[in-house]
């Protein structure tokens, strides 16, 4: 059966004679102005319950929506739930604006506007729409270092509207981070790394709250750090830290974004045994023991490529935001390798250690250990 679709002047005309308009729009989009008198419900809410909304299957019901695609589409799944005198408004809220015809405008806090303006285009996306975006603005994310792999993360996890980020690095700004390490500048020379880049971030996206820790990461503090954050982002620069971390997210069932840099090579998995013992593999899993320093560098003795670290950094923080929104397929038990030189992505496949000694299941969490000397020991 074809759907009947009618102008907005005639839309007007049969809501005046008794007709009910409804805007099956989401709410941000709405929020901009809608046609006057006309009801909201979402298009899937609509579709899934009709009889919760419309009781009565004989009423006249008009739909309207941006541009009448998503009306008639609705409109098509009320007949065939037994409305019998639905039409789809054509040309939708453009033409009907268009054609001046009065517009109810809802009012918003300022609060209220900047969030559906800000974050437009995620409302625009089914996967995440206004309940994930206000996931991600409920959302608490400890990010361990705010230098090359924590600069890109941190702009874009702040731009994407994570709630709070907690901010861990007891390092202070040098000339030389500032070939790759984004949130600093010239000016902020001599700035502890945190308070750098709170003042970057605030710029950037002043409804973030950004936690600073100015301190060196220690087991005496680290359950202090990652308590209460729903993802922990990985970007320290030593093995210690990372073994450090890796034990306390699986003590405290935390998934852990990981992400190293090497020259021109990176690395990025998801740690989330704490979570999930015996099924996915935790740090220790991978590197049972750590390289000897001679193996294994750091960038001030081997050198990095600056862009490195915004490639591999931006990765990590599409993972946050994928366990945030639990959208997708994540990086536990694969670990991508990045070789800028050659432009390729890799995969290993991970499993979980029976034998881990932090992770295994049913096994109870040994206690922190010294990771300096156990780093200082391989």
């Amino acid at each position: 059966m074809s759907i009947e679709q009618i102008s907005p002047a005639q839309a007007r005309r049969r809501q005046q004679a008794g007709a009910v308009l409804i805007d099956v729009r989401e709410a941000h989009e709405r929020a901009g102005g809608q046609a006057e008198h006309a009801r909201g419900i979402a298009k899937d809410a609509l579709e899934s319950d009709p009889a919760a909304f419309l009781p009565d299957r004989d009423a006249e019901i008009l739909l309207i929506c941006q541009s009448g695609a998503r009306s008639l589409r609705a409109a098509q799944t009320l007949v065939e739930a037994g409305y019998a005198r639905v039409a789809s408004v054509e040309g939708g809220t453009s033409r009907w604006i268009a054609e001046r015809l009065p517009l109810a405008v809802l009012e918003q806090s300022d609060e209220e506007r900047d969030f559906y303006d800000r974050y437009s285009r995620h409302l625009r996306l089914p996967e995440v729409g206004e309940a994930g975006q206000r996931k991600l603005q409920a959302a608490r994310v400890a990010m361990v270092g705010a230098g090359g792999l924590g600069s890109p993360a941190a702009f874009y996890l702040a731009a994407a509207g994570i709630g709070t980020l907690v901010l861990a690095d007891d390092d202070v700004v040098d000339r030389s981070n500032l070939q790759r390490q984004i949130l600093h500048t010239e000016e902020r020379i001599g700035v502890s790394k945190v308070e750098s880049a709170r003042i970057a971030l605030a710029a950037l996206n002043p409804r973030v709250r950004v936690e600073t820790f100015a301190e060196r990461i220690s087991a005496d503090n680290v359950e202090r750090l990652i308590e209460g954050a729903d993802v922990v982002f990985d970007g320290a620069d030593n093995f210690p830290v990372r073994y450090l971390l890796n034990d306390a997210c699986v003590k405290l069932a935390k998934p852990l974004v990981y992400g190293a840099i090497h020259r021109f090579e990176g690395q990025v998995s998801v740690f989330d045994a704490g979570r999930q013992r015996g099924v996915r593999p935790c740090y220790r899993c991978l590197f049972p023991e750590p390289p000897p320093p001679e193996a294994a560098p750091n960038c001030a003795e081997a050198g990095v490529l600056g862009v490195l670290p915004g490639v591999v950094g931006l990765v990590q923080a599409t993972e946050v935001i994928k366990l945030i929104l639990g959208l997708g397929e994540s990086l536990a038990g694969r670990l991508l390798h990045f070789d800028a030189l050659g432009m390729r992505f890799r995969e290993t496949r991970l499993a979980p250690d029976p034998d881990c000694p932090v992770c295994a299941a049913g096994r109870e969490f040994p206690g922190y250990i010294d990771y300096q000397a156990f780093c200082s020991a391989h």
